[in-house]
């Protein structure tokens, strides 16, 4: 692919900041709902069952997202440290302030320390580690972060090789990683033995870990990212409403909610919703209505990363010190309490801690003016990141 041919008309991609706050509520309703006594009786157990699968489609849209996004920014003149750091300083700041939020809440709570969660976590390196209590230990949510990292310690050598491929070889790629997830099933199944994560069970822990943690299996889903969004700015994808995205994502999520457990984890979901990554983003790139495009969504699209570190802690902690001995009415609101108050510490780490540094610390190189008009094979060099 000499040329990109779709070139955006906006320096952001607006609708998919705001789809990332509509992915980040099945994950806040699954957390609230699993094992927790917000909602009580046949209530309960109604949503128990109904967002018991919730997260991971979304976690698999965050991953396809991420390469997706990076490959729409990348610019020609950046360096890989210039790169490395401004994911560092996206990320690390909102990570190390919820995880000493998570310490401060485990010595109230006089919950033991073990050094091999909290170094693990503290690093981000949780899921390279086949032992659910230290992949969920300290903060829970922050092994995807763990994942993160390594995508983004090799974007910079993907980005390149992705780039080689042909439109054609660019569809092979994102129908082989597209069954990469499944085909890491049947390989748990019938090679990976272990722990019961049952007693009486088949599914062992290490099977689960490594379709549904293992960074590396995860990878599948954010090179298909990348693949998707060399096709977009190449033009080479067929024209997807958001309308008919969203419904193909809706009927994948419900048709994965019925075949086995460990096919349903993992990146599975990543075939109903890359559809919707490339929606959103042909919707800002044409200027078509979006729904997502709202102010109102934007803004809560960037506060969807410090929102999905921060609520489990409330959950967690309100369901530990509040709830138990509570009427249900009054579970109930507390359970509504802790997602407003999610969202407000959320609007307070974007605002005053994620904002701030990336402004200072996390710009991208920009190119350096030049007297005669670009060539028209020059690449698009599109989103800030």
């Amino acid at each position: 692919m000499a040329t990109d041919a779709v070139r955006p008309k906006l320096s952001r991609l607006p609708s998919l900041s705001g789809m990332r706050f509509i992915a980040a509520l099945p994950v806040f309703a699954f957390h609230g709902t699993s094992g927790m006594n917000f909602l009580r009786g046949d209530t309960g157990e109604f949503f128990t069952d109904l967002f018991k699968d919730a997260g991971t489609p979304s976690v698999s849209f965050f991953f396809v997202l991420s390469g997706f996004i990076l490959t729409w920014s990348a610019r020609p003149r950046d360096t890989v440290p210039g790169f490395w750091r401004r994911r560092m300083i996206k990320v690390y700041p909102n990570h190390l302030l919820a995880f000493a939020a998570t310490v401060v809440i485990m010595l109230l709570a006089s919950d033991p320390f073990e050094a091999k969660k909290f170094f693990t976590s503290l690093f981000l390196v949780q899921s390279w580690v086949p032992e659910l209590p230290v992949l969920t230990g300290m903060n829970p949510v922050a092994w995807s972060l763990s994942c993160e990292v390594l995508f983004y310690l090799s974007f910079p050598l993907l980005l390149p090789l992705v780039r080689r491929l042909s439109v054609r070889g660019l569809w092979v790629a994102a129908g082989v990683l597209v069954a990469v997830p499944w085909l890491a099933v049947v390989f748990a199944q019938n090679v990976i033995d272990g722990t019961p994560l049952l007693p009486g069970q088949p599914l062992t822990h290490e099977q689960l870990w490594f379709v549904y943690f293992f960074p590396v299996t995860r990878m599948a889903e954010f090179v298909l990212g990348i693949v998707v969004a060399r096709l977009v700015l190449g033009g080479s994808v067929p024209r997807i409403g958001l309308v008919p995205a969203a419904l193909f994502a809706l009927g994948g999520y419900l048709l994965n909610a019925q075949v086995p457990y460990l096919y349903s984890v993992g990146g599975t979901a990543a075939f109903w919703v890359a559809p919707l990554v490339v929606a959103g983003a042909t919707a800002d790139v044409r200027g078509t209505r979006s729904a997502m495009r709202g102010r109102v969504m934007v803004k809560l699209g960037e506060l969807s990363f410090a929102f999905y570190l921060v609520h489990v802690m409330f959950l967690v902690s309100a369901q530990r010190w509040l709830v138990q001995d509570m009427s249900d009415g009054a579970a109930l609101a507390t359970f509504i309490g802790c997602f407003a108050g999610s969202l407000a510490v959320a609007y307070a780490l974007f605002t005053w801690v994620e904002s701030p540094l990336v402004r200072k610390f996390g710009s991208a190189p920009r190119p350096k003016p030049t007297l005669a008009p670009a060539p028209t094979a020059e690449p698009l060099t599109a989103a800030k990141d």
